[in-house]
């Protein structure tokens, strides 16, 4: 069993913690991980990238084959389009709704979504929307976690267990509404 994941958005939208809360996920829960990720201008609302990749066997690179990905995870949809060559025929794509209108020529919304819903596996989730209503509107990575979470081999509670780990050292009513993120954007695809 292996599982190939392409990670994308803007910076500052939590993308690679995404990538850290999978992979640590994932080697409590006994896959081997390997991870390359790009940040590029990240800091000023630049594309960030992450390829991750889990297998029960030894993996021999970082980065995932283009068009060999089982699923892309994008926090901002244009994002998700760009890399949509990396896709695997049978990969799944979960991307949140919500645009991060960083260019001047930004396309518009209703091409977007399009685009995305033409895909034979594809769900647009109102990440914003479920953040604010697990009590934190930059709780949208962990919303994207939990929408992606069926798609991916780690158990749930391996996953809240490494958001607890991550987030109670700071606090631990920031590792409850991350978990609250987590399992909101998991009902979106139940």
């Amino acid at each position: 069993m292996k599982c190939d994941c392409i990670l994308a958005g803007v910076g500052g939208q939590g993308v690679l913690s995404i990538s850290a809360i999978i992979a640590q996920s994932a080697g409590k829960a006994g896959f081997s991980v390997r991870q390359s990720e790009v940040h590029g201008m990240a800091q000023r609302g630049g594309a960030v990238l992450a390829h991750l990749r889990l297998a029960e066997t030894e993996i021999a690179g970082d980065l995932v084959p283009r068009g060999g990905a089982d699923l892309i995870i994008a926090t901002e949809p244009l994002e998700s389009l760009r890399y949509l060559s990396w896709l695997s025929p049978k990969g799944m794509l979960v991307s949140s709704a919500e645009n991060f209108i960083n260019i001047p020529n930004y396309p518009e919304t209703t091409e977007i979504e399009k685009a995305v819903k033409s895909l034979p596996k594809s769900i647009l989730i109102n990440a914003t929307e479920l953040a604010k209503e697990a009590g934190h509107p930059r709780a949208v990575n962990m919303v994207m976690v939990g929408a992606a979470s069926l798609f991916l081999p780690i158990p749930e509670e391996t996953l809240e267990e490494t958001i607890t780990e991550i987030f109670a050292a700071n606090d631990p009513k920031l590792a409850e509404t991350n978990i609250r993120a987590l399992k909101l954007g998991r009902l979106q695809n139940t």
